[in-house]
């Protein structure tokens, strides 16, 4: 297994560099005191949108705060809130879609076309509905992407549910009455969780843009908590006077997607077999 994924890895430089760029944001935000001294909400206001030097590594911004600091600690929540909504929008969207396609009948039906009618629906436009109801705060943004993002996990694990409730070793247990709960959790989810791990990685860079996204309209952190989406609102006014401001919390937005997305696709690679074999 380790030969194998070494001669994966060196046939995939891509997810290489995903991963060496996602161990540096996380390096760096788990311990943003080895890089900077300053707290995320200390004010200097007298030294406000001041360039990048030697104190201020990337600048400060409106109210003298240092926004390197600012984009550390602020990328702790980031990161966090992008992990929380994919475990939640995961658990909830793989046990509905896996229980759909497994029972079938009614019980697929029902599921389903609670399923079509949020997917009828682009799934930032859902999450900024949601949170717009839900009120302004991160917690409640945070529900509102895995709600968003929840039928997307539903209606893959319902399709592997049905492949591989098709599988003779399925009917094998069935006809020699494995309890229906063992069957679902041993066979059934087991053998079809590799496609859905692989959409949660891609899931995971998708939720963190969301959730800048709706920070970005006010409806995710508020201010003066950093966070790296509401950073970037807060700070798009001064591009034309300090740019590195909000160019610093759109870039680590950046890097962390497209990290997240190099991840995701040598993922898809991985678990399969042709191409990992080949």
């Amino acid at each position: 297994m380790m030969a194998a994924f070494c001669n994966f890895a060196r046939d995939n430089r891509l997810a290489v560099v995903g991963m060496l760029i996602l161990l540096l944001i996380l390096v760096s935000v788990s311990f943003p005191g080895l890089w900077v001294g300053w707290s995320p909400n200390q004010m200097a206001v007298a030294s406000h949108l001041s360039a990048p030097d030697a104190l201020h590594w990337l600048g400060t911004d409106l109210f003298g705060r240092d926004v390197l600091s600012r984009l550390l600690y602020g990328g702790r929540y980031t990161l966090a809130v992008g992990c929380a909504v994919v475990s939640l929008a995961f658990v909830v969207g793989v046990a509905f879609g896996t229980l759909a396609g497994f029972c079938g009948g009614w019980v697929d039906g029902l599921i389903m076309r609670i399923v079509d009618a949020l997917l009828s629906f682009p799934a930032l436009v859902l999450a900024i509905a949601l949170a717009a109801t839900f009120g302004p705060g991160l917690l409640n943004a945070m529900l509102a992407v895995a709600i968003s993002m929840a039928p997307g996990f539903a209606r893959v694990a319902r399709g592997q549910a049905l492949s591989i409730s098709a599988k003779p070793y399925v009917e094998a247990a069935i006809a020699i009455g494995v309890p229906r709960l063992r069957i679902l959790l041993r066979y059934v989810l087991r053998n079809g969780i590799g496609p859905l791990l692989v959409q949660a990685s891609l899931a995971i860079g998708s939720a963190i843009l969301q959730t800048a996204s709706l920070g970005y309209l006010g409806l995710g952190a508020q201010a003066p908590q950093a966070e790296w989406g509401g950073d970037l609102a807060a700070n798009l006014q001064y591009l034309d006077r300090s740019p590195w401001i909000a160019l610093a919390p759109g870039i680590a937005i950046l890097c962390t997607v497209f990290a997240f997305n190099l991840i995701g696709d040598a993922l898809a690679d991985w678990f399969n077999p042709r191409k990992r074999n080949s």
